[in-house]
């Protein structure tokens, strides 16, 4: 968080936009949880100078509205095409990529339903702290028995979705896994790119007039 917040203050002020690939969040159990956390990111990011957009991940997918303006965000579609620089990109947090993670698409498609999501978020906060603490131990004890080819994103749903958006430059977030990967679209070079987790280090992906680079910088 700390390095976030410096992030935040010194390099974002100076970009002409900020687009966060969502899992800003380990989780996320409602707008009107009362975590002191989430004001003092709101109040960080609503005090940039600059745009800034959020794609939902798996793990913050319930980030609504109000949080939305607290922090001065606009919230994207899961799916956002942009022309910028001369380049016409994808961006999208990417879980809906790793297709080969058939146990993950099915809870997926369930948790998505917006009747499941209004039951959820009609429930006292109490529960769903619970529910929430139980499913993410879940989520690491069923990512343990999962092999890492399982988990990375699929090749053909990737083009899939490039040519489906007429883009040849895809950038994503959901894997941890940083790197600017070259590939090839009926025919012309393409590129897709990944940001990392902050864990240990910063990660994010800088694209203006010369092209795309991936930045790790320290906390």
């Amino acid at each position: 968080t700390a390095g976030f917040l410096h992030f935040l203050q010194r390099e974002a002020p100076h970009c002409d936009a900020l687009y966060i690939l969502g899992d800003l969040f380990e989780a996320w159990i409602g707008d009107d949880d009362p975590n002191p956390l989430h004001q003092k990111i709101a109040n960080a990011l609503r005090a940039l100078p600059v745009p800034v957009y959020f794609i939902h991940g798996n793990r913050d997918f319930l980030i609504g509205q109000r949080f939305a303006r607290d922090s001065g965000m606009t919230l994207l579609p899961e799916e956002q095409v942009l022309e910028l620089y001369g380049h016409r990109l994808l961006i999208m947090h990417g879980d809906t990529l790793c297709t080969d993670d058939q146990g993950y698409q099915r809870f997926r498609a369930k948790v998505h339903q917006r009747w499941i999501q209004t039951l959820f978020l009609a429930l006292p906060l109490f529960i769903r702290k619970r529910i929430a603490t139980r499913m993410r131990a879940d989520s690491k004890q069923a990512n343990q028995h999962k092999s890492l080819t399982i988990m990375d994103v699929n090749q053909q749903a990737v083009e899939a979705a490039m040519q489906r958006q007429q883009v040849r430059l895809l950038i994503h977030g959901h894997t941890h896994r940083p790197a600017i990967h070259a590939l090839t679209l009926q025919g012309k070079a393409a590129e897709r790119a990944v940001l990392g987790a902050w864990h240990s280090e910063g990660s994010m992906i800088q694209l203006d007039a010369s092209g795309i680079q991936l930045i790790e910088f320290n906390f």
